[in-house]
């Protein structure tokens, strides 16, 4: 297992209709109506590259998850008999853009774009990660620095909100959504948008002062505060949403038949107990990977899209 680094450009274009509806590109079919893009019937069709390309989602720094993922991708390597490369992925479009082009295989897609990724990519996810009980899932929340005079969202009114990405569901669609549905509040006429890039960065601003509030994961949070990154005394929270899906895991779509059996054979079982995975993500509580749904468990994401009026023009 090795890092590699690509330098892509963004291809998948954001339009904003009257009415959005979830749908696939073009390219993809659905004959099963599972929302995801079935895997090919000609041969022709399929991939089988000798080294298979992995991605974490880019919440935070790709370097702090190198080796993270290491020993699990030493366990894929063994169970599909493929090398495997990690690429730090730098942002949310590179990302799409890499399994657009089939330049990546394997994937963990953020709780946002995992529509995007679905309908624009060829992404198929079928994992996700769990407490031991089979519990899962993470909260939007708005936070602002400990000496706020802020005491709830009506208090940000007239102020700056940090966002992340556009394609985050906690970072942007969700609490887009919220704002506006449950506060009457919406971007350029009751605050001021900014955007940060990522999670990690807009946490950080808010401990340090740079923003006045920010929209984050709540996972991404507790992580930083258990790596001693940031100390629970420097933000406060005044809105929490509901509990969200997390990150999605998957393969693109046209990789053949057997080879993505036996990748999802890598996730489900691999041996949590001892390993880096266990250590970074039991801060959050995370401990087994689980079985998921696109169609049943990202129907809320789909949801916040549509209330958004987002869909996707996938070029």
């Amino acid at each position: 297992m090795k890092k590699v680094a690509a330098a892509l450009a963004l291809t998948v274009a954001f339009a904003l209709p009257a009415h959005a509806e979830f749908k696939l590109d073009s390219r993809y079919q659905d004959a099963d109506g599972d929302l995801v893009a079935d895997i090919p019937t000609d041969e022709s069709q399929l991939i089988d590259p000798d080294t298979l390309i992995f991605a974490y989602t880019p919440v935070e720094d790709p370097a702090v998850y190198a080796d993270v993922w290491a020993g699990f991708l030493e366990h894929m390597e063994e169970v599909t008999g493929k090398n495997v490369d990690f690429f730090p992925v730098q942002s949310n479009a590179a990302q799409l853009e890499a399994m657009r082009a089939g330049r990546l295989h394997v994937s963990g897609f953020n709780t946002g774009s995992n529509p995007i990724a679905v309908a624009c990519a060829g992404f198929r996810p079928f994992a996700m990660m769990a407490a031991e009980d089979g519990s899962f899932g993470y909260e939007m929340e708005i936070i602002v620095p400990a000496d706020s005079d802020a005491e709830g969202v009506e208090d940000l009114r007239g102020g700056q909100i940090a966002f992340t990405q556009e394609t985050s569901n906690s970072g942007f669609k969700a609490p887009s959504a919220i704002l506006k549905s449950e506060f009457d509040m919406v971007a350029d006429e009751d605050f001021t948008p900014a955007f940060s890039g990522s999670h990690d960065t807009s946490i950080l601003g808010v401990a340090n002062g740079d923003y006045e509030a920010a929209a984050i994961a709540n996972s991404v949070k507790g992580r930083m505060i258990e790596r001693e990154v940031i100390s629970a005394d420097q933000i406060k929270t005044v809105y929490t949403s509901q509990t969200f899906p997390t990150t999605g895991y998957g393969t693109v779509y046209n990789l053949r038949p057997e080879l993505q059996d036996k990748i999802r054979e890598a996730f489900f079982s691999f041996p949590w107990e001892g390993s880096a995975l266990a250590e970074e993500f039991s801060k959050s509580g995370e401990e087994q990977f689980i079985e998921i749904a696109f169609k049943d468990d990202w129907a809320v994401i789909r949801q916040i899209d549509e209330a958004n009026d987002v869909s996707y023009d996938c070029q």
